[in-house]
């Protein structure tokens, strides 16, 4: 596959997995924000990885758990807005994108803030 197409859909489904989440965050998780922050997809479109960015990241766990159970709904909405561009849609798999957190605690321990096991 063009890998320009590639990426045209990749960008194209992230969006729209976007708004999706959004719909799924106020209906069901009131005062939490999940955002797709990379989706990579395989050059013959079987498979593809979604990365998610949820806020608070203490009900990380519990939204992912939710979104994994609800794959088929999200994948149906998915395909019904996608379905002039793809003619099969790929199977996801759902992680959590931590490189936010990662990124807050390397900056506390620079700081000086963070529990740091070295003083």
């Amino acid at each position: 596959m063009d890998a320009t197409r590639l990426t045209r859909l990749t960008q194209l489904i992230s969006q729209e997995l976007g708004v999706i989440f959004q719909r799924l965050s106020q209906n069901h998780f009131r005062g939490t924000l999940i955002s797709v922050t990379k989706v990579r997809i395989s050059p013959d479109l079987s498979v593809g990885r979604v990365y998610l960015s949820v806020f608070p990241s203490k009900q990380a766990q519990e939204i992912l758990d939710s979104i994994k159970s609800n794959q088929g709904l999200i994948k149906r909405e998915l395909g019904e807005v996608m379905r002039n561009q793809l003619r099969k849609m790929p199977d996801f798999s759902y992680f959590v994108d931590d490189s936010l957190d990662y990124e807050e605690n390397i900056d506390k321990l620079l700081r000086g803030e963070g529990d740091n096991p070295i003083a």
